[in-house]
């Protein structure tokens, strides 16, 4: 990082521990108006007090920690139903089936219709009446 991008022209070329000790109007975007404020406010004069100042610290910590959180059960739970339901729709949310023109396949091609030929029963029901036709012949 350059130090420069961080605080005004006059402090560019200061060592870290004068930057600490600076007033926090050093910083860059804290005008000495804005630096008054602080004053004011939190009793802050120095970047190092600014630094040190727990609200800072707690800003700072819950926002690493926010980063850091895991899902609540419930929220891992829905997530995944989304993710789930993404997947579901395939393929009309992928993206190279959308762009080679295919949005949804309505019947699968050379499938047994169901509904008249369920796993195949016709066939089945033609096999076992061929066994009794032989077996009757045979015992006649």
């Amino acid at each position: 990082m350059n130090i420069d991008t961080i605080v005004d022209k006059e402090y560019v070329d200061k060592s870290f521990r004068e930057l600490a000790d600076a007033p926090v109007s050093a910083l860059r975007g804290l005008s000495p108006k804005d630096a008054k404020h602080l004053q004011a406010a939190f009793g802050v004069s120095t970047v190092r007090d600014l630094a040190q100042l727990n609200f800072v610290r707690w800003a700072c910590a819950i926002a690493i920690l926010a980063d850091e959180e895991q899902l609540a059960p419930a929220e891992k739970a829905k997530e995944e139903l989304l993710d789930d339901a993404v997947e579901m729709t395939f393929p009309a949310s992928d993206p190279i089936s959308v762009d080679a023109g295919i949005t949804r396949i309505e019947v699968a091609p050379e499938k047994v219709d169901a509904q008249k030929d369920h796993q195949h029963a016709g066939k089945v029901e033609e096999s076992t009446d061929a066994g009794r036709e032989a077996e009757a012949e045979t015992t006649a």
